[in-house]
């Protein structure tokens, strides 16, 4: 199972990507900020794959970056604390 700091870092390279728009690169890093915050890893980890979940539904990403977003919302829904 993966733990937050590697879904972080994971989603952290996702915002990096030149192919990512400016609106989605700051989602993905609201997204890093929910998983870094303090309180109840589980509710974190809903916040994180609610935002995921959002751009995973915006038109402007490749359907290539749409999958990779969709399987990192799976692996923060997964979180245990």
């Amino acid at each position: 199972m993966a733990s937050a700091q590697s879904v972080k870092t994971r989603i952290e390279r996702l915002t990096d990507d030149p192919e990512i728009p400016d609106d989605v690169s700051h989602k993905m890093r609201e997204a890093v900020d929910e998983l870094g915050g303090e309180g109840e890893l589980s509710v974190r980890a809903n916040s994180a794959a609610s935002i995921l979940q959002e751009i995973g539904n915006d038109p402007n990403i490749s359907q290539h970056m749409r999958t990779e977003v969709w399987n990192l919302a799976s692996k923060v829904e997964n979180l245990e604390g």
